[in-house]
């Protein structure tokens, strides 16, 4: 297993705190989840997978479920059912090897469909976090919530530092010598820093913080069944397709044989097993992404020393700092956390290159379509019987 922990590791190890952050802060501060056990989740999960599939690996929040339970404020106790139903789910489908046959029936303009709307989604939700349409920046009413300064005349804060970070990160984007990921996380957190987040700093007290088991109790029946049909049957068929089999897809395309530990059933197991752990901890149920791994790629992770160093950071934020963790990670703006996740959609959106055909990016387009009208879980399905209509009826688009 190849490790490396040089600057490029470093940059690429923090290429997706834009998609992981703003979902991770909505669900501690809305739905009362613990910082604790959401952060040692995502820590432990990163470090596992980094050893296990020896290449990176994304750890991501799961996001049909993230956004929903933030939207509507929903109680800690739904989304740890959420958790518990995904991880029987996805421990079935693994350990059974039907995820295997279901892999098999998704053309590869169907993946790649996935892969262009989730990047769509991403690169559109950086570009809200930029110009301060963020669900929690509209709760708080401000672009900034954790910066004293607001605006610089009539330009908003976050559309400052997501212009300015974005530049940078564009002008660093192939250096070597100064990473743009880390140059932007490291720089980002300074401006937050000098704007008014140093506040955040002054409560932080440093100890050993272990996760309570069942912080939420045991969720009833009806936090199961509002779950089951509310939360879990839209949030599958984006995690098989993006989480699972366009995660391989792109993993292969990225590191080839190294990355044959990268399976759909592996996939699978691992994020059942994280989503146990999440559920008696408190945290959030969390998967992998190709947009992560996009991300996490773009900005130089190459070996899976990336993971192991995202990974102890987060457990050292868990373990040390506790619920009080959060405060260290509001330094970095709005419009960096932004700026990251436009770079990510960005690289996620361009895997598409290799289709060629007419009819392969006749389902794309239809794809993002529906996904940009609804969610990729219907464009999923869409994708799927169109592209098997088109072949089976060989039609000529």
């Amino acid at each position: 297993m190849r490790l490396s922990f040089n600057r490029m590791e470093w940059a690429g190890s923090m290429g997706d705190l834009g998609t992981l952050l703003p979902l991770a802060f909505g669900m501690i501060m809305i739905n009362g989840l613990s910082a604790t056990g959401l952060f040692l989740t995502v820590g432990l999960m990163y470090l596992l997978a980094g050893f296990y599939y020896r290449v990176p690996i994304a750890v991501q929040p799961m996001k049909v479920i993230s956004a929903y339970a933030i939207g509507l404020a929903l109680s800690p106790q739904m989304i740890t059912a959420s958790g518990i139903l995904l991880a029987v789910i996805l421990l079935f489908l693994g350990t059974t090897g039907l995820v295997d046959r279901v892999a098999r029936l998704v053309p590869k303009a169907v993946i790649r469909g996935v892969q262009l709307s989730t990047g769509i989604l991403l690169l559109s939700k950086g570009v809200f976090l930029i110009v301060g349409k963020n669900p929690l920046q509209l709760m708080d009413g401000v672009p900034e919530p954790f910066l004293l300064v607001q605006s610089l005349g009539p330009v908003s804060m976050s559309i400052v530092s997501g212009v300015l970070f974005g530049l940078i990160a564009l002008l660093l984007l192939r250096s070597n010598r100064f990473p743009a990921g880390l140059v932007v996380v490291a720089a980002g957190a300074v401006f937050g820093t000098l704007f008014g987040a140093w506040r955040e700093l002054t409560e932080i007290q440093i100890g050993l913080h272990l996760p309570e088991i069942l912080p939420f109790g045991i969720p009833t029946l009806p936090d199961f069944s509002f779950a089951l049909l509310a939360l879990v049957a839209p949030q599958i068929p984006m995690t098989m397709g993006n989480a699972v089999i366009a995660s391989r897809d792109l993993s292969f395309e990225y590191f080839g044989n190294e990355s044959r530990r990268v399976t759909d059933r592996a996939l699978c197991v691992s994020m059942g097993l994280a989503n146990v752990f999440a559920a008696l901890v408190g945290g959030m149920p969390v998967c992998h992404g190709a947009g992560g791994l996009a991300a996490h790629y773009a900005f130089g992770a190459r070996t899976a020393g990336s993971n192991v160093i995202i990974g102890v950071l987060f457990v050292a934020l868990a373990v040390l700092l506790g619920s009080q963790a959060i405060n260290i990670l509001h330094l970095l703006p709005m419009g960096v956390l932004g700026m990251l996740l436009f770079f990510a959609g960005a690289q996620l959106a361009l895997t598409i290159q290799d289709i060629q055909t007419r009819s392969g990016l006749f389902v794309m387009m239809v794809m993002l379509g529906i996904t940009m009208a609804s969610n990729l879980a219907w464009a999923f399905g869409v994708g799927i019987c169109m592209n098997w209509i088109i072949v089976r009826g060989r039609i000529s688009i």
